[in-house]
């Protein structure tokens, strides 16, 4: 038997908390975290702000300094605004890809861009443009040296090339393209040697024109030639097929939070007309197991993320949309160990001891409660 009480203590504490928010609401913003031993520091990188209309589109940073309260502005990345950029950290510095702008007459136009920042002089440089300008593309990192981007969409159709960018000697080559359909606005990461992503969209010919694609991939990268990669399909996750969630490695695992299974192009609404509902999905897949495997939820469903980013010990979702397709301002934090269940969650405070004797007279088995599939309940 377990009490109300031990319900109160374990079961509703909360795993993803609230952050310091954003000082405006930004959705569709590359965020990246980088540290240098002594601070950790996380960042977002351009976006599009609460008007979701075409002049919305900004090249506005910030940086939040994990242990304040606030998040700071720093100086914007260099050109114009765009959406879909993701970003990555390696080697103390970290890089701004690509992304697509947005003109007033609608056209969109991917950008080749590679956006350096320097966290301690707090100054943009320039790399080497990518060879095929995409955005909507899943970046990783691999081995602290290399940096893969991962499909995407090039001005007119999605590409199947994997483009590896060397940010030591700031080149570019061309890897094993992927196997299955070409798509963007995919989600995922690189645990160690292996590259997963899920979903995504692909392009039909007909009607309709954009449409979910419900297929997931690892890529097993070769170390002794890491433009060597040998590709194998996944079973199905355990959400929806997924656009625009947010996703991290995390040891051998790479985790994914949010996202939709309706996709838009920038302002929520769906293709097919139909507003898109954000989802509140967590879950994991283990490289090593090569496991499925679901997660506490998210406490508030959110949308239409460029990364999810690892500080230190915390999980940390910036900004997005929510419910309503509202650009929202808020950050939401989880610690690594809550949220991929390595530990409890830190219980709350003992209810006042005037409560227990009710809280006592109400004593239930488990198997008698219905409890949100966010929840669990833990025996003390």
């Amino acid at each position: 038997m377990r009490t109300l009480n031990n319900l109160c203590l374990y079961a509703l504490a909360q795993i993803w908390i609230s952050a310091p928010p954003l000082p405006v609401p930004v959705t569709n913003n590359a965020v990246a975290a980088w540290s240098d031993g002594a601070r950790t520091t996380v960042y977002s990188f351009l976006g599009l702000d609460s008007t979701k209309a075409w002049s919305g589109v900004t090249n506005r940073a910030f940086e939040w300094a994990i242990g304040r309260q606030t998040w700071e502005e720093i100086e914007p990345v260099p050109g114009p605004g765009r959406l879909a950029a993701t970003a990555q950290a390696v080697g103390g510095r970290v890089f701004v890809f690509g992304g697509y702008t947005v003109a007033e007459d609608g056209s969109e136009r991917s950008l080749p861009h590679v956006d350096v920042y320097d966290p301690r002089s707090g100054r943009w440089s320039r790399g080497a443009p990518m060879p095929i300008p995409v955005d909507d593309a899943v970046s990783g990192v691999w081995a602290d040296s290399l940096i893969f981007l991962i499909s995407g969409w090039h001005d007119r159709d999605n590409v199947t090339n994997v483009q590896v960018y060397d940010p030591f000697s700031d080149t570019w080559r061309q890897a094993t393209p992927i196997p299955g359909r070409p798509v963007f606005g995919h989600t995922g990461a690189i645990a160690g040697n292996t590259i997963v992503y899920i979903d995504g969209v692909r392009r039909n010919a007909g009607t309709p024109r954009y449409e979910i694609e419900p297929t997931s991939w690892r890529g097993e990268i070769d170390p002794t030639d890491p433009a060597r990669i040998t590709w194998t399909g996944l079973p199905t996750h355990p959400a929806p097929a997924l656009y625009r969630a947010a996703a991290v490695a995390v040891g051998d695992e790479v985790l994914f939070a949010g996202g939709t299974d309706n996709p838009y192009n920038y302002d929520g609404i769906g293709y097919d007309g139909t507003p898109s509902r954000p989802r509140d999905d967590v879950f994991g897949f283990n490289v090593k197991t090569g496991t499925w495997r679901r997660l506490p939820s998210l406490a508030t469903p959110s949308m239409d993320h460029r990364g999810m980013a690892l500080a230190g010990d915390r999980l940390v979702i910036v900004g997005g949309m929510v419910g309503d397709q509202i650009v929202a301002s808020q950050v939401v934090t989880a610690m690594v160990g809550e949220a991929v269940g390595r530990r409890r969650p830190s219980p709350l405070s003992p209810l006042p001891s005037s409560h227990t004797s009710l809280i006592a007279a109400i004593s239930f088995t488990t198997e008698s409660l219905a409890l949100p599939k966010n929840i669990d309940v833990f025996s003390i």
